[in-house]
């Protein structure tokens, strides 16, 4: 028996407090930070926690939550929590919601299980919405580019899932400058409504400036959606003084090990404390407006948040509230963290 009360959304969840930004040229309006599934969401997470992350998020004004078939653990394992939750909870406002999954990296054995083959983009979608028991998606990615596979073939694949109802738009994810050139250029051809990149970006990870990918997006009227915005948790106070026993470093080390705290980047995240303090933020809430900072004219429609408690998730959103950095701000952290 389900002792939570029933959820009635926040009445003033679009009170102004989350800002939303049109995705590229399109007509979709994503909110400046987005739910990610990524983490903490998986069957060796508290149900109870992700319930109320989610409604937080929902009450907050994030109207964006970010899935994909793999994620996990075990594999499937994040959306079908997902789908719980938009059943139990976010029914009554499922058109108030951005819901997205992927397919691209492995989630089932075999040859038709990984990769960008039409066969499995097709499959996954399939099962991503029966795990979510949803009709549709808003978005689908193609997760990561497939040099085995002919683009083409790719891109028509997301483009049927279009046309057969599975999803309304269509997203690429890790596709460098060039790759996104080129996928649009068919998906454009084919009319396909193409909204999103999805790419790693932060400040210790510019690597999208140095490819020319937010160029590249412009062109091709789409917007990009920044996943890892914290550095899986180095852009924030939680190592500035050393390693918390419940931090990511000591109790999940698939993404992130002790290793990557080395003197130098620990030098590097207590100088961008400093800056982040100077602008009354913490660092956190500077790495993410950093990321936000070109606004509605940029590239950057959304940072893709994970969170393991709700005033983890609230403390982001404080983030949009001063997205605009002086130019001295901008070149302190180019210094401490340069475009390579």
């Amino acid at each position: 028996m389900d002792l939570i009360p029933p959820y009635v959304a926040n009445a003033d969840r679009y009170d102004g407090r989350m800002k939303y930004s049109r995705t590229g040229r399109s007509g979709l309006f994503m909110p400046q930070v987005s739910l990610g599934f990524w983490h903490n969401f998986g069957n060796i997470n508290n149900y109870d926690t992700m319930r109320a992350v989610c409604r937080t998020a929902f009450d907050a004004g994030i109207t964006q939550f970010d899935a994909a078939n793999n994620y996990g653990p075990e594999y499937g394992a994040a959306e079908t929590n997902l789908g719980r939750l938009l059943a139990t909870d976010f029914k009554p406002y499922r058109d108030e919601l951005i819901v997205t999954s992927k397919a691209g990296y492995d989630m089932w054995p075999g040859p038709y299980g990984d990769h960008g083959s039409r066969k499995y983009l097709i499959a996954s979608c399939d099962q991503s919405l029966k795990r979510l028991g949803l009709d549709y998606v808003d978005i689908f990615y193609h997760h990561r580019p497939d040099p085995d596979t002919p683009l083409e073939e790719t891109m028509l694949a997301l483009d049927h899932i279009v046309r057969s109802g599975r999803a309304l738009y269509v997203g690429i994810s890790n596709y460098n400058a060039q790759q996104t050139r080129e996928a649009a250029a068919i998906l454009h051809e084919l009319k396909t409504p193409f909204v999103i990149n999805q790419v790693r970006y932060n400040i210790f990870d510019r690597h999208i400036e140095a490819d020319g990918l937010k160029e590249a997006a412009k062109e091709a009227g789409i917007g990009l959606i920044a996943f890892s915005p914290l550095e899986q948790g180095l852009l924030t106070d939680r190592y500035l003084n050393g390693i918390p026993e419940d931090s990511r470093i000591a109790h999940d080390p698939r993404f992130l090990n002790e290793s990557a705290l080395t003197p130098e980047r620990l030098q590097q995240i207590r100088d961008l404390n400093e800056i982040a303090k100077r602008r009354g933020q913490t660092l956190a809430e500077m790495s993410l407006a950093w990321i936000l900072r070109d606004g509605a004219d940029g590239a950057v429609a959304s940072v893709l948040v994970g969170a393991s408690r709700p005033s983890q998730l609230l403390d982001n959103v404080a983030a949009i509230a001063n997205t605009d950095f002086s130019a001295e701000e901008l070149a302190a952290i180019d210094k401490i963290s340069p475009v390579k």
